[in-house]
């Protein structure tokens, strides 16, 4: 089950309130769309749901039974720049499978294989595969963050303003891409952006940061 729910979420730096008692419910198998304008804590809740912030209060449960363990689910996350996120030194190949790689995951060629899979079911030519990050387009970049997050099979993907670097045309593609591959997998998926006519059409449920 990749039901997660938080409870009373509170964040403050510096004597500044980020977040104020929020509570919201990310149902199974539905991508929702988190809104707000910038600085609101779109980001700071992504991360505070993958673990890599600390709340300063409240709670996030995972599963049916709420469990605050995170690692209950297998979560991936797809960040806003791709292209500061990879490392330049490594090859499309590298950067797609190195979660298999960090969690000792199958033999290089089963390894390859995979990487072949997910760069076919994102629209990635498998012939980019050697290419760096600097080698191929903006659009092409965020196809191959996407490969990174499926190639576990995670139950639940966060999409970090995963539009903001790109062309209008380039952003519809990846929006239905996103669309495509929840339809494919059932994921659950919460997709943050400031763009709502971007991405109403695609999602679910709509949660804006400033009205909960």
């Amino acid at each position: 089950m990749s039901t997660i729910s938080a409870a009373g979420i509170q964040v403050a730096y510096d004597q500044k309130v980020i977040i104020d008692g929020l509570d919201c419910q990310l149902a199974e198998g539905k991508i929702t769309t988190i809104i707000g304008s910038n600085g609101c804590g779109k980001s700071t809740l992504a991360r505070i749901i993958m673990g890599l912030v600390r709340p300063t209060g409240g709670e996030v449960g995972f599963g049916s039974d709420g469990t605050d363990r995170r690692d209950s689910i297998n979560a991936q996350m797809i960040f806003q720049d791709s292209a500061s996120a990879f490392n330049p030194r490594m090859t499309l190949e590298q950067i797609i499978s190195e979660p298999l790689v960090i969690a000792r995951i199958g033999n290089r060629a089963e390894r390859l294989e995979r990487v072949s899979e997910v760069m076919t079911q994102v629209h990635l030519d498998i012939e980019l595969m050697k290419r760096h990050p600097y080698d191929v387009s903006g659009g092409q970049r965020q196809r191959a963050a996407i490969a990174r997050a499926l190639i576990t099979d995670p139950e639940f993907i966060i999409a970090d303003e995963p539009l903001s670097s790109l062309d209008v045309p380039t952003q519809a593609e990846i929006v239905h891409l996103l669309r495509e591959l929840h339809d494919e997998r059932q994921l659950t998926m919460i997709l943050i952006s400031h763009d709502i006519p971007m991405v109403e059409h695609v999602c679910d449920r709509i949660i804006d940061m400033e009205a909960v």
